[in-house]
């Protein structure tokens, strides 16, 4: 018998000072590592919640932060530090500044100890990241342009710029717990067609494009690329040719369609244990992108990473929705009114999954038998019916909650692709459903066996046992 505990929550009020009527929730994030809630407020404020537990409130408790608008941007990012066997959860956030000329990075620290959130002060050399103690942030010298995207990985996160059509990785280091954090912009990629979407778990960065998703290797665009004795090339000059229907930039470097301009800073050691055993990149990074003394200074050279669009070198690829279909195209032309990969998550290192902008999911995978083949990766359509409009997994589950917006999500479970053979087997089963009393506005899992749903003026969580 399954027992299903289940609480609804009415909505807060962010602020007292707020004019009638208040602001509304639009979406939420959370933060499994710390048990972490964000809401995203219509007026682009966020409220943050540090160790929630839905099923133990009755009623909201005022927010430990109030980050006021206006924000264009947040994501949670994970910082590993040899101190703590578990990683700190750090949220952070992106605004305009003077008059979006330039960009605003903040960075919030929950405090495990303190069930606090508090501000982090931050540090970097970069001529382009000037230092606003005030602000407790850092200013991006970029535009910030009609929008932003950020994406948060383990002590990585990547910064995607509508308007500039470019994608910034950074490394955040953690100096001092709970105090101060260090800054490292490690790569620029140019991107020839929109991105709609982007992960950046287990070791890949994966944007999601039109009518498909490409993956980059997280540890070429931070460290470079390996020699075969373990190395890292300092040199940082990969020279593997482009596509034909690449173009000469005026700088002198390569692009191809959708292709990349990659700037990143030289590796002068070897670093060991690069990723962790869930394949995401670890803390000893920073060895590579500063050298073993720590030290980084300007007088550093940036280097340029150029490579072909799918090479096996680089490990660049292409994963498109109809493949057959896309097989049969020129590489100029595109595919009528094609779906946009709108949403990316993890199921596991070699697993993720893709909903496109017709409500369609796939699987992303990466199998261990396709290794040294020419595409290294496969994409497969789900078989469920229902559009989906958004969905949740966690890492390491077979389950998937998925909603069509309305007033109902359901449990599907994937099955295992390494017993399943047939075309009858291998295909999702629905396991469970709820049906809820608003319209669904977000759903995301906080454990393997609960579910927060946000709906029009409350919060609902479903706990199973």
């Amino acid at each position: 018998m399954v027992i299903v505990e289940a609480c609804q929550l009415a909505l807060p009020n962010p602020s007292l000072s707020y004019p009638f009527p208040p602001p509304h929730i639009t979406s939420f994030l959370f933060d499994p590592n710390s048990l972490s809630l964000a809401l995203h407020h219509s007026d682009t404020s966020l409220s943050l919640y540090p160790s929630f537990s839905p099923l133990s409130l009755s009623s909201f408790p005022p927010p430990s932060s109030l980050i006021p608008a206006p924000t264009s941007s947040a994501a949670f990012l994970h910082l590993h530090h040899p101190s703590s066997p578990n990683p700190f959860s750090v949220f952070l956030t992106t605004s305009p500044f003077h008059g979006g000329t330039s960009v605003l990075l903040r960075f919030f620290m929950f405090n495990p100890t303190r069930k606090v959130c508090s501000k982090l002060r931050v540090r970097s050399t970069h001529r382009d990241l000037k230092v606003d103690d005030k602000r407790f942030g850092v200013v991006f010298a970029v535009s910030h342009g009609v929008s932003l995207k950020l994406e948060g990985g383990s002590n990585v996160f990547a910064l995607y710029s509508v308007s500039n059509s470019k994608i910034w990785v950074f490394a955040v280091k953690l100096v001092t717990e709970f105090e101060e954090v260090k800054l490292m912009k490690c790569a620029v990629i140019d991107c020839v067609f929109p991105v709609f979407s982007i992960s950046i778990k287990f070791g890949h960065l994966i944007l999601g494009e039109e009518n498909g998703v490409r993956v980059l290797p997280l540890r070429s665009l931070v460290k470079g690329k390996t020699k075969k004795d373990g190395r890292v090339n300092s040199r940082r000059n990969v020279n593997v040719g482009v596509e034909k229907s690449g173009s000469k930039l005026h700088n002198g470097l390569i692009q191809g369609p959708n292709g990349t301009e990659l700037v990143v800073y030289p590796n002068r050691h070897r670093v060991h244990n690069v990723e962790a055993a869930e394949g995401s990149l670890t803390d000893e990074l920073y060895d590579g992108v500063e050298g073993k003394t720590g030290k980084h200074t300007e007088s550093v050279k940036l280097r340029t990473m150029k490579f072909r669009l799918g090479s096996k070198e680089c490990g660049e690829c292409f994963l498109a929705f109809n493949i057959e279909e896309a097989k049969n195209l020129e590489p100029s032309k595109k595919l009528e009114k094609p779906p946009k990969a709108i949403s990316i998550q993890a199921l596991s290192p070699s697993k993720f999954l893709v909903l496109d902008s017709t409500g369609v999911l796939h699987l992303l995978s990466f199998p261990s038998s396709a290794r040294g083949s020419e595409s290294p990766y496969q994409m497969k359509q789900l078989t469920q019916k229902m559009k989906v409009c958004k969905f949740s997994v966690l890492p390491g589950a077979q389950a998937v909650w998925i909603s069509d917006g309305q007033y109902t999500v359901h449990e599907i479970v994937l099955p295992d692709e390494e017993t399943s053979n047939s075309e009858t087997d291998g295909k999702e089963e629905v396991k469970r459903a709820i049906f809820t009393s608003e319209k669904i506005q977000d759903v995301v899992l906080v454990a393997i066996d609960a579910i927060l749903i946000l709906g029009q003026g409350s919060m609902f969580a479903y706990a199973t046992s």
